[in-house]
């Protein structure tokens, strides 16, 4: 992986316990050649990414809960570990799937070790300046490529049936978020309840299900050459309405000149696909009606401010244990809140 800038080794003990970790990979991973070496991969919200290294220079990556996780199970490893277990087993691309530890007594929580994929994750414009148009292009429809494979999957079939409730995914997830919202919020913010009424009122019918990913984006993936060489994070995958991950991925899809209503993104430096033309090779791909997009887009940007509204609320409340830029994340919640309505007002 080249997505991130790695810390030095010597800065990761309170993530690994080298004596112990040593010790099982030693015992569980084929052919690996101790000493080992880590590296903490920067750029992670939730779960820890580390790059192993042997002493044959073979690398690894191990995930495992952020520092002072309070869930004293393997539930969260286990499942990640299942998901790309199953989708492994499908055209979707993911890194192999190695090893599970569920032994908390190894390295304080559970963790899984899987193949280290060489690629380069894409977050903003600046890294995709050496990318040639037709690379652009040609990523672009193997991103929608991939994603209609993976909706094409019978989670049953790669041992994910029971990963999630598979119907009325759009109702529990306002239900959810609406909860947070109202639980987190710093401010009153009329644009977030409208939208909710609104978002809940026109509600479509769910058409089928599939596997969701829940943050399909490029920076969530490994890239080059113009193809996605692996899918990464998936631990917000669940089963539910696909048309979900087309909303989210169209909303991280900015086209150049357009305003960015959260964090950048690679494709403002022009070059790639449209969102009509990703829409319309999904839609032939898959035979789903994308026409109601617009209320997919305008349901993920509420749900991201309400997830923004709650960091924003633990800093304020110093459970971060650290400083965070404030101002940032209240206009980040409510640019997010404006460009949902937004899209239900133009929609009509």
């Amino acid at each position: 992986m080249t997505e991130d800038a790695a810390q030095p080794d010597e800065q990761v003990a309170a993530g690994i316990n080298r004596e112990s970790v040593e010790a099982w990979f030693g015992q569980n991973i084929d052919g690996v050649q101790l000493p080992l070496s880590f590296e903490l991969l920067a750029g992670g919200h939730s779960n820890l990414t580390f790059r192993v290294t042997d002493a044959a220079e073979t690398d690894y990556v191990l995930r495992r809960p952020p520092l002072g996780h309070v869930l004293a199970t393997a539930h969260d490893m286990e499942r990640e570990h299942r998901i790309i277990s199953g989708v492994g087993k499908t055209s979707v691309p993911v890194p192999a799937a190695l090893g599970l530890c569920t032994d908390i007594t190894v390295n304080d929580a559970p963790f899984y070790v899987m193949d280290h994929v060489v690629g380069t994750v894409l977050h903003t414009d600046e890294e995709v300046a050496g990318m040639s148009d037709i690379e652009k292009v040609s990523l672009s429809c193997r991103v929608v490529e991939v994603l209609a494979d993976l909706h094409a999957v019978e989670p049953s079939d790669i041992g994910l049936g029971e990963l999630g409730k598979r119907e009325d995914y759009i109702a529990r997830q306002l239900r959810r978020w609406t909860k947070q919202w109202v639980a987190s919020k710093t401010r009153e913010l009329p644009e977030m309840e409208e939208t909710q009424r609104i978002l809940e009122d026109r509600m479509p019918a769910q058409i089928g299900s599939a596997i969701v990913h829940g943050d399909y984006r490029l920076g969530n993936m490994l890239s080059g050459d113009g193809t996605v060489l692996a899918v990464l994070d998936w631990e917000l995958c669940t089963l539910g309405d696909p048309l979900a991950d087309v909303g989210y991925l169209m909303n991280n899809w900015v086209e150049p000149g357009e305003a960015l209503p959260s964090s950048s993104a690679p494709t403002v430096a022009g070059g790639f696909s449209s969102r009509d033309e990703m829409l319309g090779w999904y839609q032939d791909a898959t035979g789903r009606d994308v026409s109601n997009v617009a209320y997919y887009r305008a349901f993920s940007y509420w749900r991201l401010a309400a997830i923004v509204e709650g960091v924003l609320n633990r800093y304020l409340n110093g459970a971060m244990g650290q400083e965070g830029d404030t101002d940032a994340f209240k206009l980040q919640v409510e640019t997010l809140a404006d460009s949902a309505l937004s899209l239900l007002t133009e929609a009509g």
